[in-house]
């Protein structure tokens, strides 16, 4: 199954490099998405013992204690997701919309997507920043929205680190929280994934054919 597959990819990951594969991947999932729910689910999950032959390994040091394995797998996820939000909102400052049209789909940033992040700080603010890194899917796509709209860096740094850690702490904490059992809930989290790119495909076919409509809409010939 190729959800399995993706699952186990990303699983194997973190077992075979621990703390390294939870950073790098949290630096990617700023700016693309890249499955960092199940990223933090399967390190708390790792970081409780859940997994007998795998370790919480640090500069070449095993973390015993359960708890200093938690924390450090929390912090490398928020260490690399306040890093890839730092490069996402960089990306947007520097390349403004013109870049986001051009080679926006590369990282999933249509401009619907930006218009709609665009209404969202000229309402709400900074917190978008805040809220959106906080929560599930909807979190990798605001680094680059909040550099085209400008938000100072500090600000936006600073709210980042915040929402990150709420984030990585907390899904974190539902893996550790899972701990041994991850095993017999791990086919509802493919489910989830599944579920995922099935919205994501039909998301697609939709935009195409509406795109497709609109243009024989505006072509008097057909």
């Amino acid at each position: 199954m190729l959800v399995a597959g993706i699952t186990s990819s990303i699983t194997s990951a973190i077992g075979n490099h621990g703390i390294y594969a939870v950073f790098g991947l949290l630096i990617v999932a700023a700016v693309f998405p890249a499955a960092s729910e199940l990223v933090m689910l399967y390190a708390g999950a790792l970081a409780a013992g859940a997994f007998a032959s795998q370790h919480v390994v640090l500069f070449g040091h095993t973390i015993t204690s359960h708890a200093a394995a938690y924390v450090a797998m929390a912090l490398a996820g928020t260490l690399g997701n306040v890093i890839g939000a730092a490069i996402g909102w960089a990306i947007g400052d520097y390349g403004g919309r013109p870049l986001l049209e051009n080679h926006g789909r590369i990282l999933h940033v249509t401009p619907a997507k930006l218009d709609r992040m665009e209404r969202w700080f000229d309402h709400y603010g900074a917190l978008v920043v805040l809220f959106g890194l906080a929560a599930p899917v909807v979190r990798s796509f605001v680094a680059i929205p909040a550099g085209i709209a400008r938000v100072p860096f500090p600000r936006f740094i600073a709210l980042a680190a915040v929402g990150c850690a709420a984030f990585c702490f907390a899904f974190a904490g539902i893996g550790w929280a899972v701990g041994s059992h991850y095993a017999s809930v791990r086919k509802y989290v493919d489910y989830v994934v599944l579920a995922a790119i099935l919205i994501g495909i039909a998301y697609v076919l939709i935009r195409v054919a509406s795109s497709r409509l609109a243009r024989h809409g505006r072509d008097p010939a057909g």
